[in-house]
């Protein structure tokens, strides 16, 4: 059990059969009544956020959620094949499960996949990724990098906002939360 009193910004809770994230939390004392909190909530499956408000003091369970790193080893039609680097055992997850990162995913790459009552709830993918640029216009001599911006296709699929420069063939790192482009390697 967790005290509301003990929130913090990346706290998981239990509430109606569902996992939520702390993303803000406040700790109010008004000058007349008792202390409560008020909190953002995330729910780790939809995405969806709610507010919510608990008493000081007030316990709820907290979501005990399992870590493990899999590596992306192949697609199979929609789904990606992950294999658990100390069980060896493949799990099969849906564009879906996996979310927006999805379009980063390259072979080989090592992930954390979180579970919940061995259910998955969320893959986390690497802060950047480097990946090669398979289709963009072609750069111009004399282009700089603080020109502008063209949009890449790079090798899993994905468009990134690219400078001018960037031409096919090069491998760029990109960052993972927000698209952006974070330079050559």
């Amino acid at each position: 059990m967790l005290s509301s009193n003990d929130f913090r910004t990346g706290s998981t809770i239990e509430l109606d059969g569902a996992v939520w994230r702390v993303v803000e939390f406040l700790h109010v004392k008004p000058g007349k009544g008792s202390a409560f909190v008020r909190t953002k909530l995330k729910n780790a499956q939809t995405g969806s956020v709610v507010e919510r408000t608990f008493r000081a003091g007030e316990t709820v369970p907290q979501a005990i959620l399992d870590k493990r790193t899999m590596q992306h080893t192949y697609r199979e039609g929609e789904a990606f094949v992950f294999m658990d680097m100390e069980t060896y055992e493949e799990t099969r997850l849906t564009p879906d499960q996996i979310g927006d990162g999805a379009k980063y995913l390259a072979e080989g790459m090592d992930v954390n996949v979180i579970y919940w009552n061995d259910q998955v709830i969320e893959v986390e993918l690497p802060n950047s990724v480097v990946l090669e640029v398979t289709e963009t216009d072609p750069g111009v001599k004399g282009d700089t990098a603080t020109g502008g911006t063209k949009p890449a296709t790079v090798s899993t699929g994905a468009q990134v906002m690219v400078p001018l420069f960037i031409s096919i063939g090069e491998r760029i790192k990109i960052d993972t939360r927000n698209d952006s482009y974070l330079g050559r390697e």
